[in-house]
């Protein structure tokens, strides 16, 4: 039991996600790999499009993961590797798009989204609040059936 918890614990410590990166495209300088990891949890795999080219065994990915060290090994900064993807794939390439006129009604839908329920929710109370009051006004002849019976207490 004890070993069966310990080999529990060793598996759950150690899946820290599924990395398709092979050992054969890491880079020798940990500081460049680290970045290289940031920069590629980033961006989406164009075959799988769900994932991240860190996550992806497509071949696709593949490529993206050794252009992006080449990239780096060259000197570019990351904005400036970014930069030439988006630029050689478009935004697509990005799991999280930049804010720009092109992407701007990507990021206002929620909130205009909301802004419209919130509306449409307030004319739909207020429209059944009308009717309540309205279903709920006396006719003339209830209206003095009613004052007949309170002057009669």
């Amino acid at each position: 039991m004890r070993r069966l918890l310990l080999g529990l614990a060793v598996a759950i410590a150690t899946s820290g996600g599924a990395h398709a990166v092979t050992p054969d495209e890491k880079l020798d300088d940990p500081a460049l790999e680290a970045r290289a990891r940031t920069l590629s949890v980033e961006l989406r795999c164009m075959v799988c499009q769900n994932q991240s080219i860190d996550d992806s065994d497509a071949p696709l990915a593949h490529d993206l993961r050794v252009l992006l060290r080449e990239r780096i090994e060259a000197g570019d900064s990351d904005e400036e590797v970014m930069d030439f993807l988006v630029a050689r794939y478009g935004d697509f390439i990005l799991l999280k798009p930049r804010f720009n006129a092109q992407t701007a009604l990507l990021w206002a839908a929620p909130v205009l989204l909301l802004a419209l329920g919130g509306v449409a929710a307030f004319r739909v109370m207020r429209r059944r609040k009308a009717t309540v009051a309205t279903a709920q006004s006396l006719s003339q002849d209830e209206n003095a059936a009613l004052a007949r019976i309170l002057s009669e207490k």
